[in-house]
Protein backbone atom coordinates (compact mmCIF):
# COMPACT_ATOMS: atom_id res chain seq x y z
CA UNK A 1 0.00 0.00 0.00
CA UNK A 2 1.69 3.24 -1.31
CA UNK A 3 2.58 5.56 2.01
CA UNK A 4 0.05 8.08 2.44
CA UNK A 5 1.07 11.60 4.33
CA UNK A 6 -1.15 12.33 7.39
CA UNK A 7 -3.73 14.84 7.15
CA UNK A 8 -3.67 18.42 8.27
CA UNK A 9 -5.45 19.65 11.23
CA UNK A 10 -8.32 20.31 10.42
CA UNK A 11 -8.55 24.21 10.06
CA UNK A 12 -11.76 26.87 10.58
CA UNK A 13 -12.96 26.94 7.22
CA UNK A 14 -13.84 30.23 4.79
CA UNK A 15 -16.61 31.81 5.63
CA UNK A 16 -17.58 33.20 2.04
CA UNK A 17 -21.13 34.94 1.48
CA UNK A 18 -22.59 35.41 -2.08
CA UNK A 19 -25.22 38.00 -2.67
CA UNK A 20 -28.51 37.11 -4.16
CA UNK A 21 -30.89 39.53 -4.83
CA UNK A 22 -33.85 40.02 -7.56
CA UNK A 23 -32.17 40.06 -11.06
CA UNK A 24 -28.53 39.56 -10.43
CA UNK A 25 -27.23 36.94 -12.38
CA UNK A 26 -27.31 33.33 -11.50
CA UNK A 27 -24.28 32.04 -13.47
CA UNK A 28 -22.62 34.01 -10.82
CA UNK A 29 -23.72 32.89 -8.06
CA UNK A 30 -23.28 29.39 -8.82
CA UNK A 31 -19.78 29.45 -11.03
CA UNK A 32 -17.59 30.87 -8.32
CA UNK A 33 -19.69 28.39 -5.51
CA UNK A 34 -19.17 25.21 -7.93
CA UNK A 35 -15.82 26.48 -8.79
CA UNK A 36 -15.06 26.35 -4.38
CA UNK A 37 -16.94 22.75 -4.18
CA UNK A 38 -14.85 21.02 -6.72
CA UNK A 39 -11.41 22.52 -5.38
CA UNK A 40 -12.77 21.05 -1.90
CA UNK A 41 -13.36 17.58 -2.96
CA UNK A 42 -10.19 18.02 -4.82
CA UNK A 43 -8.01 18.83 -2.13
CA UNK A 44 -9.35 16.43 0.02
CA UNK A 45 -8.58 13.80 -2.33
CA UNK A 46 -4.72 15.25 -2.77
CA UNK A 47 -4.81 14.86 1.17
CA UNK A 48 -4.20 18.89 1.94
CA UNK A 49 -7.08 19.57 3.68
CA UNK A 50 -8.96 17.21 6.31
CA UNK A 51 -12.06 19.16 6.52
CA UNK A 52 -14.28 21.68 4.34
CA UNK A 53 -12.13 24.61 3.40
CA UNK A 54 -15.23 26.70 2.77
CA UNK A 55 -18.00 27.76 3.99
CA UNK A 56 -20.24 29.04 1.48
CA UNK A 57 -23.49 30.63 1.65
CA UNK A 58 -25.86 32.29 -0.51
CA UNK A 59 -27.11 35.13 1.53
CA UNK A 60 -30.37 36.96 0.85
CA UNK A 61 -32.48 39.84 2.54
CA UNK A 62 -35.79 39.64 1.71
CA UNK A 63 -36.68 36.38 2.52
CA UNK A 64 -35.60 32.78 2.09
CA UNK A 65 -35.80 33.15 -1.69
CA UNK A 66 -34.89 35.34 -4.48
CA UNK A 67 -35.90 35.61 -8.14
CA UNK A 68 -32.97 35.97 -9.94
CA UNK A 69 -32.62 37.25 -13.98
CA UNK A 70 -34.59 35.42 -16.08
CA UNK A 71 -37.08 34.63 -13.77
CA UNK A 72 -35.55 31.72 -11.87
CA UNK A 73 -35.87 31.05 -7.77
CA UNK A 74 -32.39 30.67 -5.80
CA UNK A 75 -33.15 29.69 -2.21
CA UNK A 76 -31.15 32.17 0.17
CA UNK A 77 -30.70 32.22 3.89
CA UNK A 78 -30.23 35.29 6.17
CA UNK A 79 -26.88 36.83 6.30
CA UNK A 80 -25.71 35.70 9.73
CA UNK A 81 -22.08 36.24 11.97
CA UNK A 82 -19.25 37.19 10.39
CA UNK A 83 -18.04 36.48 6.89
CA UNK A 84 -14.17 36.56 5.39
CA UNK A 85 -15.30 37.66 2.29
CA UNK A 86 -18.94 38.66 0.68
CA UNK A 87 -19.35 38.23 -2.90
CA UNK A 88 -21.31 40.74 -4.65
CA UNK A 89 -22.57 39.44 -8.37
CA UNK A 90 -23.62 41.54 -11.38
CA UNK A 91 -27.63 42.55 -12.58
CA UNK A 92 -29.13 41.71 -15.67
CA UNK A 93 -29.04 45.17 -17.33
CA UNK A 94 -31.11 45.57 -21.27
CA UNK A 95 -29.66 49.05 -21.73
CA UNK A 96 -26.62 50.81 -20.47
CA UNK A 97 -28.45 54.14 -19.58
CA UNK A 98 -30.63 52.05 -16.94
CA UNK A 99 -28.11 52.25 -14.06
CA UNK A 100 -30.50 54.61 -12.12
CA UNK A 101 -33.52 52.63 -12.91
CA UNK A 102 -31.68 49.12 -11.94
CA UNK A 103 -29.85 50.11 -8.22
CA UNK A 104 -32.27 52.11 -6.90
CA UNK A 105 -34.51 49.21 -5.72
CA UNK A 106 -31.15 47.67 -4.35
CA UNK A 107 -30.95 49.87 -1.22
CA UNK A 108 -30.90 47.37 1.14
CA UNK A 109 -27.99 45.55 -0.73
CA UNK A 110 -26.18 48.57 -0.91
CA UNK A 111 -26.50 49.57 2.79
CA UNK A 112 -25.02 45.65 3.53
CA UNK A 113 -22.47 45.96 1.01
CA UNK A 114 -21.55 49.33 2.80
CA UNK A 115 -21.48 47.69 6.45
CA UNK A 116 -20.14 44.82 5.58
CA UNK A 117 -17.14 46.20 4.44
CA UNK A 118 -16.90 48.50 7.22
CA UNK A 119 -17.25 46.46 9.83
CA UNK A 120 -14.09 45.11 8.12
CA UNK A 121 -14.91 41.83 5.77
CA UNK A 122 -13.27 41.97 2.09
CA UNK A 123 -15.99 42.49 -0.55
CA UNK A 124 -15.16 40.61 -4.36
CA UNK A 125 -17.58 41.37 -7.40
CA UNK A 126 -18.24 39.43 -10.65
CA UNK A 127 -19.16 41.51 -13.54
CA UNK A 128 -21.30 44.66 -13.42
CA UNK A 129 -21.46 43.47 -9.47
CA UNK A 130 -18.65 46.25 -9.76
CA UNK A 131 -21.47 48.85 -10.38
CA UNK A 132 -22.65 48.14 -6.74
CA UNK A 133 -19.57 48.34 -4.93
CA UNK A 134 -19.36 51.67 -6.49
CA UNK A 135 -22.46 52.93 -5.40
CA UNK A 136 -21.96 51.77 -1.95
CA UNK A 137 -18.48 53.86 -1.94
CA UNK A 138 -16.17 51.55 -1.90
CA UNK A 139 -14.19 52.19 -4.93
CA UNK A 140 -13.11 55.56 -4.11
CA UNK A 141 -9.09 55.68 -4.79
CA UNK A 142 -9.53 52.05 -5.81
CA UNK A 143 -8.24 50.54 -9.06
CA UNK A 144 -11.33 47.92 -10.56
CA UNK A 145 -12.21 46.26 -13.48
CA UNK A 146 -15.84 45.01 -14.84
CA UNK A 147 -17.42 44.00 -17.78
CA UNK A 148 -15.74 45.69 -21.12
CA UNK A 149 -18.97 46.53 -22.85
CA UNK A 150 -19.84 48.68 -19.61
CA UNK A 151 -16.14 49.80 -18.94
CA UNK A 152 -17.13 53.19 -19.85
CA UNK A 153 -19.88 53.51 -18.22
CA UNK A 154 -18.22 52.41 -14.75
CA UNK A 155 -15.45 55.22 -15.39
CA UNK A 156 -17.73 58.15 -16.00
CA UNK A 157 -20.29 57.06 -13.26
CA UNK A 158 -16.99 56.34 -10.50
CA UNK A 159 -14.75 59.02 -11.69
CA UNK A 160 -12.99 58.17 -8.24
CA UNK A 161 -11.95 54.26 -9.54
CA UNK A 162 -9.36 54.03 -11.58
CA UNK A 163 -9.91 51.75 -14.21
CA UNK A 164 -8.22 48.55 -15.93
CA UNK A 165 -11.06 47.97 -18.65
CA UNK A 166 -8.99 44.96 -20.46
CA UNK A 167 -8.25 43.26 -16.63
CA UNK A 168 -10.47 39.70 -15.86
CA UNK A 169 -9.56 40.33 -12.40
CA UNK A 170 -8.24 43.70 -9.87
CA UNK A 171 -7.18 43.10 -6.49
CA UNK A 172 -7.11 46.40 -4.45
CA UNK A 173 -6.76 45.92 -0.69
CA UNK A 174 -10.09 44.64 0.32
CA UNK A 175 -11.69 44.75 -2.48
CA UNK A 176 -11.66 42.51 -5.34
CA UNK A 177 -13.53 43.09 -9.07
CA UNK A 178 -13.74 40.91 -11.92
CA UNK A 179 -14.74 41.63 -16.05
CA UNK A 180 -17.65 39.99 -18.00
CA UNK A 181 -19.87 36.77 -16.86
CA UNK A 182 -17.45 34.12 -17.14
CA UNK A 183 -15.22 35.85 -14.37
CA UNK A 184 -16.75 34.03 -11.97
CA UNK A 185 -14.84 31.17 -13.12
CA UNK A 186 -12.19 32.83 -12.36
CA UNK A 187 -12.64 34.38 -8.94
CA UNK A 188 -13.29 31.00 -7.78
CA UNK A 189 -10.05 29.71 -8.95
CA UNK A 190 -8.46 33.15 -7.40
CA UNK A 191 -9.90 32.26 -3.92
CA UNK A 192 -8.78 28.64 -4.71
CA UNK A 193 -5.26 29.88 -4.94
CA UNK A 194 -4.84 31.93 -1.97
CA UNK A 195 -6.42 29.53 0.40
CA UNK A 196 -5.52 26.28 -0.86
CA UNK A 197 -2.26 26.64 -3.16
CA UNK A 198 -1.86 26.87 -6.61
CA UNK A 199 -1.25 23.05 -6.85
CA UNK A 200 -5.02 22.73 -6.13
CA UNK A 201 -5.84 25.40 -8.22
CA UNK A 202 -4.37 24.14 -10.98
CA UNK A 203 -5.89 20.98 -10.71
CA UNK A 204 -9.25 22.40 -10.76
CA UNK A 205 -8.76 24.32 -13.45
CA UNK A 206 -7.79 21.53 -15.11
CA UNK A 207 -10.85 19.04 -13.86
CA UNK A 208 -13.20 21.80 -14.84
CA UNK A 209 -11.98 22.52 -18.27
CA UNK A 210 -10.83 26.42 -17.09
CA UNK A 211 -8.34 28.54 -18.43
CA UNK A 212 -5.60 29.50 -15.81
CA UNK A 213 -4.66 31.94 -15.26
CA UNK A 214 -6.83 34.65 -17.64
CA UNK A 215 -5.13 37.72 -17.37
CA UNK A 216 -6.99 39.62 -20.34
CA UNK A 217 -10.81 40.62 -21.70
CA UNK A 218 -9.01 42.13 -24.67
CA UNK A 219 -9.30 39.18 -27.02
CA UNK A 220 -12.87 39.24 -26.20
CA UNK A 221 -13.81 42.75 -26.70
CA UNK A 222 -16.31 43.46 -30.03
CA UNK A 223 -16.05 46.90 -30.41
CA UNK A 224 -19.45 46.76 -32.84
CA UNK A 225 -21.44 45.74 -29.90
CA UNK A 226 -20.09 49.43 -28.21
CA UNK A 227 -22.32 51.15 -30.71
CA UNK A 228 -22.98 54.57 -30.39
CA UNK A 229 -24.98 56.06 -27.47
CA UNK A 230 -28.30 58.41 -29.12
CA UNK A 231 -26.17 61.24 -27.66
CA UNK A 232 -22.59 60.44 -27.85
CA UNK A 233 -20.07 61.35 -24.91
CA UNK A 234 -17.16 63.98 -25.44
CA UNK A 235 -14.74 61.10 -25.45
CA UNK A 236 -16.97 59.64 -27.89
CA UNK A 237 -16.79 61.67 -30.09
CA UNK A 238 -12.88 62.20 -29.74
CA UNK A 239 -12.79 58.67 -30.27
CA UNK A 240 -14.99 58.61 -33.02
CA UNK A 241 -12.74 61.63 -34.47
CA UNK A 242 -9.17 59.87 -34.56
CA UNK A 243 -11.10 56.30 -35.08
CA UNK A 244 -11.57 58.39 -39.06
CA UNK A 245 -7.85 59.68 -38.87
CA UNK A 246 -6.41 56.42 -38.29
CA UNK A 247 -3.37 56.98 -40.33
CA UNK A 248 -2.31 60.60 -39.03
CA UNK A 249 -0.18 61.06 -36.78
CA UNK A 250 -1.41 61.76 -33.13
CA UNK A 251 -1.41 65.26 -32.04
CA UNK A 252 -2.76 66.31 -29.00
CA UNK A 253 -2.54 70.42 -29.90
CA UNK A 254 -4.11 69.83 -33.08
CA UNK A 255 -6.84 67.22 -31.42
CA UNK A 256 -8.23 70.23 -29.20
CA UNK A 257 -8.31 72.65 -31.86
CA UNK A 258 -10.59 70.64 -33.21
CA UNK A 259 -12.92 70.45 -30.64
CA UNK A 260 -12.56 74.20 -29.33
CA UNK A 261 -10.85 73.12 -25.85
CA UNK A 262 -7.56 73.54 -24.24
CA UNK A 263 -4.93 70.59 -24.28
CA UNK A 264 -5.81 70.51 -20.32
CA UNK A 265 -9.30 70.66 -20.99
CA UNK A 266 -9.46 67.63 -23.14
CA UNK A 267 -7.10 65.45 -21.49
CA UNK A 268 -8.87 65.80 -18.10
CA UNK A 269 -12.55 65.37 -19.95
CA UNK A 270 -11.48 62.25 -21.74
CA UNK A 271 -9.68 60.83 -18.67
CA UNK A 272 -13.03 61.75 -16.62
CA UNK A 273 -15.25 59.87 -19.19
CA UNK A 274 -13.14 56.75 -20.36
CA UNK A 275 -10.20 56.47 -17.64
CA UNK A 276 -7.69 56.47 -20.39
CA UNK A 277 -5.94 59.29 -22.62
CA UNK A 278 -6.50 60.15 -26.18
CA UNK A 279 -4.01 58.78 -27.42
CA UNK A 280 -5.17 55.69 -25.81
CA UNK A 281 -7.93 55.89 -27.23
CA UNK A 282 -6.17 56.03 -31.04
CA UNK A 283 -4.34 53.17 -29.91
CA UNK A 284 -7.37 51.27 -29.28
CA UNK A 285 -9.43 52.39 -32.75
CA UNK A 286 -5.72 50.77 -34.21
CA UNK A 287 -6.59 47.89 -32.60
CA UNK A 288 -10.06 47.83 -33.46
CA UNK A 289 -9.37 48.46 -37.02
CA UNK A 290 -6.39 45.54 -37.19
CA UNK A 291 -8.96 42.97 -35.33
CA UNK A 292 -11.69 43.52 -38.21
CA UNK A 293 -8.94 43.48 -41.26
CA UNK A 294 -7.29 39.98 -39.48
CA UNK A 295 -10.92 38.77 -39.44
CA UNK A 296 -12.11 39.55 -42.45
CA UNK A 297 -9.70 39.96 -44.90
CA UNK A 298 -6.39 38.83 -46.57
CA UNK A 299 -4.22 41.44 -46.46
CA UNK A 300 -1.41 40.90 -44.74
CA UNK A 301 0.39 41.43 -41.36
CA UNK A 302 2.44 44.20 -42.68
CA UNK A 303 -0.34 45.97 -44.80
CA UNK A 304 -3.00 45.80 -41.70
CA UNK A 305 0.36 47.26 -40.05
CA UNK A 306 0.28 50.16 -42.69
CA UNK A 307 -3.43 50.48 -42.28
CA UNK A 308 -3.92 51.35 -39.02
CA UNK A 309 -1.26 53.62 -38.93
CA UNK A 310 1.86 52.16 -38.24
CA UNK A 311 5.76 52.08 -40.46
CA UNK A 312 6.91 49.33 -38.08
CA UNK A 313 5.46 45.90 -37.81
CA UNK A 314 6.98 45.16 -34.85
CA UNK A 315 6.16 48.24 -32.93
CA UNK A 316 2.54 47.66 -33.51
CA UNK A 317 2.56 43.94 -33.09
CA UNK A 318 3.79 44.72 -29.66
CA UNK A 319 0.96 47.51 -28.96
CA UNK A 320 -1.51 44.93 -30.76
CA UNK A 321 -0.16 42.05 -28.22
CA UNK A 322 0.02 44.53 -24.61
CA UNK A 323 -4.15 45.22 -25.64
CA UNK A 324 -5.08 42.19 -27.35
CA UNK A 325 -3.20 39.27 -25.06
CA UNK A 326 -1.73 38.24 -28.21
CA UNK A 327 0.09 38.46 -31.65
CA UNK A 328 -1.53 39.72 -34.50
CA UNK A 329 -0.68 36.73 -36.56
CA UNK A 330 -2.03 34.38 -33.67
CA UNK A 331 -5.24 36.57 -33.22
CA UNK A 332 -5.61 35.84 -37.15
CA UNK A 333 -5.20 31.82 -36.57
CA UNK A 334 -7.25 31.60 -33.54
CA UNK A 335 -10.22 33.41 -35.33
CA UNK A 336 -9.86 31.08 -38.40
Amino acid sequence: MPFQPPLPKKAKPVRIAILAYAGCMGTEIFAVADVLLIASHIAHAMRKTASAPFDVQVVGLGGRSVTVAGGFTVGAQKPVGVYDLLIVPGLEIRRLDEWDHKLAPLRRELTFIRKSFASGTPVASVCIGTFLLGEAGLLAGRTATTAWLCAGELASRYPEATLKADAVLVEDGAVTTTGAVSSAFDLGLHLVKKTLGAQVATATARLALLSQPRASQAPFVDSALLGPASLPSFAQCVAQWLGARLTEAYDLDNLARAFHVSTRTLLRRVKAQTGDSPLALLQQARVDKAKQLLNASALSIAQITEAVGYADVPTFSQLFASRVGETPARYRRRQA
